[in-house]
């Protein structure tokens, strides 16, 4: 059991969303999860009781939708109403019906693009102020996942919008399928790590750890985090190459031995034949150039106006959510001396997260603001004007009128967050600034 000392204090409960398409596993993941004694305090929400194998370690009946196990997880049926399950949790467990709530996992059913739900979590004003977006894990089959991902979109958006990956299945895949995943899922989303599951069976605390909210006593570090090494490595592979398709990727590590589905040809040669034809239809289409995944990463020298950042980030999210398929980063605040942790995931920006401290080593240590972004189908001269959009930030008192009448920004979960508000003509001491009363005057 994780013990209250070793849980990090937070202000809103860690909600984790668990994914992955059909077959993928992650049904199974999660029965081994549930009757393990890190799921103490842990709600666990499904669409029906009948997937999770719960009846022979059943402890008591809460109520209709509600059951506690053994190990101290709650499971809960949420019945197609996600947000009035959170909300009932909330309730319940304020009026002390059940034991207090330390951390939600949300089980997606297959066809599920996560995109939405972490949006639906945001929007209501009574879960965002008492539930917080933690991470996305997802569950990708070694003998199927490939396949999905070339055939079903809703696959793609998995993968992702995916912290962590899970890869389930490994003890029934060839090496040649496995790598050949592994390689896929690398350039769809670098800065995810992989973890390799057979049996069914993985430790719980790697899920409960995949986010900023940490079940353990070490949060994950925060360059690992980003990715940022990874996504270097794979800018400069993609550089290096001449590959194109929207799965860029080497196969120079892809063993070429025959796989076991009967289809006759080397999986990297398959791999190859699939990518090169994707290749072909793409430069007939109308964009007018081969899209594929890049990432880069955009550095702030200077402290960054908050409004000013996050009206300029929303309007980009706005005009390219959909090619965007991560955004994450660590800003300088004007006027404040703790960083703010921010992600985006296709267009929905994440409430972003305040640290103590300005991390005392790795890349971070200079305390310039980064952002990384992996994105999809972005042509050069649409990365050179995300990045001169990012560099001639407006200043607050400009970004409050541009933002009032915008109710679709993205970002504007960021607009309602407390922060020193910087007025062009403020006076900056060692240990405050001092500015005009009427901030919305002339600038």
């Amino acid at each position: 059991m994780v013990g209250e000392s070793a849980r990090v204090p937070v202000d809103r409960i860690p909600v984790n969303l668990l994914t992955g398409f059909l077959g993928s596993g992650k049904t199974t993941l999660l029965n081994h999860w549930v009757h393990l004694a890190a799921m103490a305090g842990v709600a666990v929400l499904v669409n029906e009781f009948g997937d999770v194998g719960i009846d022979h370690h059943l402890v008591d009946t809460v109520d209709e939708q509600m059951v506690l196990l053994d190990s101290g997880c709650l499971c809960c049926a949420m019945q197609g109403d996600l947000i009035g399950a959170l909300k009932n949790l909330a309730l319940r467990a304020s009026r002390r019906e059940i034991a207090p709530v330390t951390r939600v996992i949300i089980e997606t059913t297959g066809l599920a693009d996560p995109v939405p739900v972490l949006y639906t979590l945001m929007e209501d004003n009574f879960v965002a102020a008492r539930y917080a977006c933690d991470g996305v894990a997802t569950v990708v089959s070694a003998t199927h996942g490939l396949d999905q991902l070339r055939e079903f979109s809703e696959a793609t958006r998995q993968v992702v919008a995916a912290d962590l990956l899970f890869i389930t299945k490994c003890d029934r895949a060839t090496p040649a399928m496995l790598t050949a995943l592994q390689v896929a899922l690398r350039e769809l989303n670098p800065g995810a790590p992989q973890r390799q599951v057979r049996n069914g069976q993985d430790d719980a605390l790697a899920l409960l750890s995949c986010g900023l909210y940490s079940a353990t006593n070490k949060p994950p570090s925060l360059a690992q985090w980003l990715g940022e090494e990874a996504l270097q490595q794979a800018a400069t592979r993609q550089t290096q190459e001449s590959a194109s398709g929207w799965l860029l990727g080497s196969e120079s590590n892809v063993e070429s031995e025959d796989d076991e589905d009967g289809a006759g040809r080397p999986l990297a040669q398959r791999w190859r034949e699939g990518r090169d034809a994707r290749a072909a239809q793409s430069r007939r289409g109308p964009e007018g150039h081969t899209p594929g995944v890049t990432s880069f990463v955009v550095v702030f020298e200077r402290p960054v106006p908050w409004l000013g950042f996050s009206v300029t980030l929303g309007h980009i999210l706005s005009e390219h959510g959909k090619q965007l398929l991560r955004v994450k980063g660590l800003i300088n605040v004007a006027g404040t001396t703790r960083p703010q942790i921010i992600q985006c995931v296709q267009g929905v920006a994440y409430p972003s997260v305040t640290l103590p401290v300005w991390p005392k080593e790795g890349p971070f240590s200079d305390g310039c603001s980064r952002l990384v972004f992996i994105a999809r189908d972005l042509d050069p001269a649409q990365i050179e004007a995300i990045r001169a959009a990012l560099a001639q930030l407006p200043t607050d008192a400009i970004a409050l009128r541009m933002s009032s009448g915008d109710s679709m920004l993205p970002t504007r979960c960021w607009l309602a967050q407390r922060m020193p508000v910087i007025a062009p003509n403020a006076i900056e001491h060692e240990a405050w600034f001092i500015q005009p009363k009427r901030l919305r005057g002339r600038s």
